[in-house]
């Protein structure tokens, strides 16, 4: 019956393919296979991808860069999208098109290079324009959602491609709608930046990029920050230190290790499973809510 399916989304799809491990699409590299995995390179092939897995009744996963994801070793049975549309437009000189698989990394550069201010803390993130707006990815003061105009969706149920102003997306600490609501899945992205000049905005952002090289554990696989710094009365409380109080900086269980350069990171020292990692997930929150009445709320996403 299986193969049937799969000859079966061949003929509307034909460059779906089988048994694809997702761990070699995460940056943790940890995770077994998709049942199905298609790479969309426009929003046309990423619309007729959701359609034939409605028809065959699929569940489907929309993947970007494949940061902040942690992927079970028994995968995903269904339909995996990987978004691969990558486009960058500068509209009348005052505002950026970006396309949802652009790269963190890119729109830094690009945003850069045309006097664009507000992206230099993006630069060196492992991920891509699409996932940082469904987290509202922030760093340094800065948060993606922060210039943000309007994002182009298409919507799982009824295939019907909407655009949402940033009132609309819901915006708050680390999340969006696009959290809550799984049946919107991001194409696009337009963006109204401040102007500034190219040479300082180059300078910041080198300053930002050498600090993550400094103070984050770059030589090891990792999903980025593990939890989401918790907010206090205002105040806005870094999660690494609650969780080097507790004295877990270093702690290993199974081939995963809370970082002994950055509390909050959790890295795959090489053979670590999602079980390793979900164990020092666990043994974080009930520490630092045993010490300090806070539970920690995962920064991670994991796809089961």
């Amino acid at each position: 019956m299986e193969d049937k399916i799969f000859e079966k989304l061949k003929e509307e799809l034909p460059g779906i393919q089988k048994g694809i491990l997702l761990k070699d699409y995460t940056t943790f590299k940890i995770g077994g296979p998709a049942k199905y995995f298609l790479i969309a390179e426009t929003k046309e092939e990423l619309a007729g991808a959701v359609k034939a897995a409605k028809k065959f009744k699929l569940p489907v996963f929309v993947l970007g860069g494949g940061s902040n994801l942690l992927v079970l070793e028994k995968g995903f049975k269904g339909l995996v999208i990987k978004v691969q549309n990558s486009e960058f437009r500068i509209l009348n000189s005052k505002k950026i098109f970006v396309s949802a698989g652009l790269s963190l990394s890119e729109l830094s550069d690009l945003a850069a290079e045309n006097g664009f201010k507000g992206f230099e803390w993006s630069s060196g993130i492992p991920g891509t324009a699409g996932g940082a707006i469904f987290g509202n990815a922030q760093a340094f003061g800065d948060k993606i959602s922060d210039s943000l105009e309007k994002v182009e969706v298409l919507n799982i149920k009824n295939l019907a491609l909407k655009n949402l102003s940033k009132e609309q997306c819901k915006f708050s600490l680390k999340s969006s709608i696009f959290k809550k609501n799984k049946n919107l899945i991001i194409i696009s992205a337009v963006f109204a930046p401040e102007k500034g000049d190219k040479e300082e905005i180059q300078q910041k952002t080198k300053k930002f990029l050498n600090y993550r090289k400094n103070n984050h554990p770059m030589s090891f696989p990792s999903a980025g920050s593990a939890f989401v710094n918790p907010e206090k009365k205002g105040e806005i409380i870094r999660a690494g230190s609650l969780i080097e109080k507790c004295g877990l900086k270093g702690k290993k269980i199974g081939g995963a290790q809370i970082s002994e350069q950055h509390a909050n990171f959790i890295v795959n020292l090489g053979n670590a499973r999602a079980k390793d990692v979900l164990a020092l997930i666990k043994l974080a929150q009930k520490k630092v809510k045993g010490k300090f009445g806070v539970l920690l709320k995962t920064e991670i996403q994991i796809l089961k």
